[in-house]
């Protein structure tokens, strides 16, 4: 008896001075974020509460370990923050772990707990996944009694098959073709694809073999197959985890996990913590750590100058930001939000133009409301905004929860907060009503209609109209989502955002060096930083993104400045880093590097073979360094060939010099570079030795750098196919992310990938269809050729063909892709996709030496040519349009009644007729404007006229008679 006195004396002392410990990181945290003289009565009182809540309920010792190794992390230069509730503490702000301050932004502390609560909260913490590992053996030294959570992956429906096929000696085409009619839908089951697949029913009835295959695999469906590890999940003990759980330790590893899952672990008291690495924290330590790196103090302050910045602010102090920059929200407004943190998607991009957000909150809205369900309410989100659509006002009580928002109930908070005071229902009752109209547990929520009836008659609400509110709260409820969580979000986006606008090139650095395991997504980027806006007045926009150079490029990503070139954040490039080339490993780049910074650049394939050690840097190494350009500064682009041509002997040399050194000897050729003087002749001397090959041509250049860097660099395919592609396409394929559904386009591109497949339901089931992607020099996107277009267009669609498609735009999913209703190659694109034939009629110019020609003569003559190329009935016709130069006057006159069929010699036909090429156009589709472009600028000397065959005056100079 008395030692269990003691023990739980001990328990009580170790309980006060964690709740006394968190009182006082709490109290000096308030003032840091309020300053002496900022802190309010309602910050105390909140903070107050808070504090007894965490001590009444034993949270206070959570809150210390979180606030340690978050801690920990930011001591060490790893980002850290938490995510969720969390974000809605006083305690957490204080403490540090979030940016958002409870109080102005309306976050509530009983979202995240509240003293009946019985579940233990939860503070998700989002790490900087390059360091996440790192904080968690950190949290295994020092608080001993840690593992890991495990996880254990069940047969899904198509998995079950494959391995039951497998067994029973199912041929593996037989297996395809059942797992192609059960599909790949996410929770699709066996007995689902039975019920909703005739073709699956019929193989299962009439083949025997099948159906004990499906049967079998119907009830190992759903089963455990294999243990593994939470991503994120740990628990935290006072003693050894062994007495309390079994224990797992996965093979090959030294790492403690649990046994039981994570809500197993829960219900027995354990505390868990979510570890969450967050690449997006990545992003921002590596770009805060590039611009300290190229630019000096001075010139980051004066980048972010703001009238409202003190002397000592540190503007990469990320956070300390007002959140209330109008240069970062005018970036959201213009929807350039490619690379910020969960505004990137072409959906998002509409909504934020359609929205011009101008203050955070309405970051936090759109956070909210760009989901499934809220997404409908947008429309009126934006009209309430503008002005175009009045709030409707329900209740006072209403009215004040929703005017953030225009009386719409987009957050959870609002829900509880308006069910709290206008029906007079507890928060902690509010909060479990809007699990259970999640959950649908009508119990629930019929049990809390009449406490808010009753309540809401209180307040001066008739029965009918408190019902009618219950139940428009209901479906608000329903979609509600957690404030706390997307106002957390919407602070990390406008951090992004923030060094998106004013260090554009270090932060593309570090979105392209953490992309760059996706090589879509580097072609996505590399094609954004063409169009980023620099943050110098009249800077204008673009960052140059240049290939591996072996003398220029580290291990990521880096931002570089020429010799004679301003460093401030207006200038530079982002330079490739050589880990970004297949093939190169990270002991080979470093080698490189070290070499580098010893001995000072490169001057030759030769120099760099003798200098760096072979053991670290292999012959495929080198060979993709040429391949991607690397020595491109050294030898040139068209010695290429030559370098691989070299490339065994340059090693042999290498090789040969590593000994002679190793022996202390001194060959021929360091000789002479030790004796010359000048870098340029030493390379020249070097360049000598470079075999006489013919140089690869641009098609094999491309295709090596493709081979090596996943795109190509240089130039692209399509380059040489420029005039024509921009003629005859209404749209670059990066503009259809800001077009509607069912727009119709004409894009031409190359085929990157052709996926043959079969209609599986409907009247074309069995037909054979088509997914492809198409790629233009601005990006890439998917398309379906359905099996009514596929059977004709088949020949055309192989790999690294350039075409034109006709089409509309599907915008389903979230990114859009394209129906495709017609292939045109290019061959043919004059014929198919001329919309008007442009003839230009001018007199010669005055000092050109040719006599003047009278328009009304080259019109005679053309009528002649014209009316031969005139289109028999059913054949393809355009309309004819002239524009006439004549006396400092343009007009453009179109030839009404007057069609004629398209051949790709009809220009040179009109030009060899008046004797001056160009002077024929074939005018393609009509181009789609988007919303960001801008209006083409118009001629103040151009006028029209309607109607060719009439009289048209030009002033000065005659009048123009033209006749049919």
């Amino acid at each position: 008896m008395t030692q269990n006195k003691k023990t739980r004396k001990k328990g009580d002392d170790l309980k006060s001075r964690c709740d006394r410990a968190l009182r006082e990181l709490s109290e000096a945290g308030l003032l840091w974020r309020y300053g002496v003289d900022g802190v309010t009565q309602e910050h105390r009182d909140r903070l107050d509460r808070e504090l007894k809540i965490l001590a009444d309920k034993n949270i206070s010792a959570y809150f210390l370990i979180v606030w340690d190794f978050v801690s920990e992390a930011r001591r060490r230069g790893i980002p850290a923050g938490a995510r969720g509730s969390g974000v809605g503490t006083m305690v957490g702000y204080c403490l540090g772990l979030s940016n958002a301050c409870p109080v102005k932004y309306g976050l509530l502390f009983e979202r995240f707990t509240d003293p009946d609560r019985s579940e233990y909260p939860d503070i998700d913490i989002d790490i900087c996944q390059d360091g996440r590992q790192e904080i968690l053996d950190y949290v295994r030294q020092k608080y001993g009694h840690v593992a890991q959570i495990i996880t254990f992956g069940t047969l899904k429906a198509r998995a079950a098959l494959r391995d039951v096929g497998r067994v029973l000696d199912v041929p593996l085409a037989e297996v395809d073709q059942v797992c192609k009619l059960v599909g790949d839908g996410l929770g699709v089951t066996i007995d689902q694809a039975l019920k909703q697949e005739p073709d699956l029913r019929k193989l299962y009835d009439q083949n025997p073999l099948h159906k004990q295959m499906i049967d079998t695999a119907r009830r190992l469906e759903g089963m455990t197959r294999h243990a593994g590890v939470h991503a994120a999940g740990v628990v935290i003990a006072t003693q050894p985890l062994d007495n309390i759980i079994p224990l797992y330790q996965p093979p090959g590893t030294d790492q403690l996990v649990t046994q039981w899952d994570g809500p197993t672990v829960e219900k027995v008291g354990l505390l868990k913590m979510d570890f969450l690495g967050l690449r997006t924290l990545s992003i921002i330590e590596r770009a805060c750590e590039l611009v300290r790196q190229t630019l000096d103090e001075e010139t980051i302050r004066n980048t972010v100058r703001r009238p409202d910045n003190a002397a000592d602010h540190d503007p990469l102090d990320l956070d300390r930001l007002h959140y209330d920059d109008p240069k970062v929200l005018g970036l959201f407004r213009r929807g350039e939000t490619a690379g910020v943190f969960q505004f990137e998607s072409g959906g998002m991009r509409n909504m934020l133009m359609a929205m011009k957000p101008d203050r955070l909150e309405d970051l936090i809205a759109a956070n909210a409301l760009y989901r499934p369900g809220p997404m409908e309410l947008i429309p009126d989100y934006n009209a309430r905004k503008h002005g175009s659509q009045p709030v409707p006002s329900v209740h006072p009580i209403v009215d004040r929860q929703t005017a953030e928002t225009y009386g719409i109930m987009v957050y959870q908070e609002q829900v509880m907060l308006t069910v709290h005071e206008l029906g007079g229902i507890p928060l902690r009752s509010a909060y479990t009503l809007i699990k259970a109209i999640s959950k649908k547990k009508k119990k629930v929520i019929d049990a809390n209609r009449a406490a808010f009836i009753e309540g809401a008659a209180k307040q001066g609400l008739s029965q009918a109209r408190a019902q009618e509110l219950f139940e428009l709260i209901l479906k608000f409820a329903g979609y509600g989502f957690n404030k706390s969580h997307s106002t957390g979000y919407a602070i990390l986006a406008y951090q992004t955002a923030y060094l998106k606008t004013y260090f554009p090139v270090q932060y593309m650095a570090a979105v392209l060096t953490f992309e760059s395991v996706s090589t879509d997504k580097v072609v996505e980027y590399a094609d954004e930083c063409k169009r980023v806006l620099l943050p110098g007045e009249g800077a204008g926009r673009g960052v140059a993104v240049r290939p591996p150079d072996i003398n220029l490029s580290n291990v990521h990503f880096t931002v570089v400045y020429d010799p004679d070139e301003t460093r401030d954040a207006d200038h530079g490039h982002i330079r490739f880093g050589l880990s970004a080339v297949k093939g190169v490993g990270e002991k080979a780049i470093l080698a490189i590097i070290e070499t580098r910074q010893k001995d000072g650049p490169f001057k030759s394939l030769y120099d760099f073979t003798d200098r760096v050690p072979l053991r670290s840097v292999n012959r495929s190494t080198i060979e993709a360094l040429i391949k991607c350009g690397a020595f491109d500064e050294l030898h040139g682009i068209e010695q290429r060939a030559a370098m691989v041509e070299a490339l065994d002997a340059a090693i042999q040399a290498g090789q040969q010099a590593a000994i002679d050194r190793h022996n202390g000897q001194m060959n021929f050729f360091n000789t002479l570079d030790a004796a010359a003087t000048d870098d340029q002749a030493a390379a020249k001397t070097n360049e000598t030795r470079l075999p006489a090959v013919p140089p690869w041509t641009t098609a094999e250049l491309l295709k090596h750098e493709k081979s090596v860097l996943g795109f190509y660099a240089s130039s692209h395919p399509l380059d040489q196919h420029g005039e024509l592609l921009d003629r005859f396409t209404s749209v670059s394929i990066a503009a259809i992310r800001d077009l509607p559904a069912d727009t119709k386009i004409t894009v031409g591109g190359m085929i990157t990938r052709v996926r043959p497949t079969f209609v599986k339901k409907g009247r074309s089931a069995g037909e054979k269809m088509a997914m492809i992607t198409v790629e233009d020099s601005s990006g890439s996107i998917d398309g379906v050729v359905f099996s009514s277009v596929y059977p004709v267009v088949e020949p055309l669609l192989t790999d690294d063909r350039v075409l034109l498609f006709k089409g509309r735009v599907d915008r389903r999913r979230e990114e859009p892709s394209l129906v495709v209703e017609e292939v045109i190659p290019l061959d043919d694109a004059a014929v198919h996709l001329t919309e008007t034939v442009k003839i230009v009629l001018a007199d010669p110019p005055a000092d050109s030496g040719q006599d003047a020609r009278p328009i009304n003569g080259e019109l005679t003559r053309l009528k002649t040519l014209l009316r031969q190329s005139s289109a028999p009935n059913g054949q393809r016709s355009v309309p004819v349009v002239f524009e006439v130069h004549q006396g400092g006057y343009v007009a453009v006159l179109r030839a009404d009644g007057l069609r004629v069929a398209v051949h790709p010699k009809l220009p040179s036909q009109v030009g060899a007729l008046l004797k001056e090429h160009g002077r024929c156009e074939l005018i393609g589709p009509k181009k789609i404007a988007t919303p960001t472009d801008s209006p083409a600028p118009q001629s103040p000397a151009s006028t029209s006229t309607p109607d060719l065959f009439g009289q048209t005056q030009f002033a000065p100079g005659e009048a123009l008679a033209v006749s049919a």
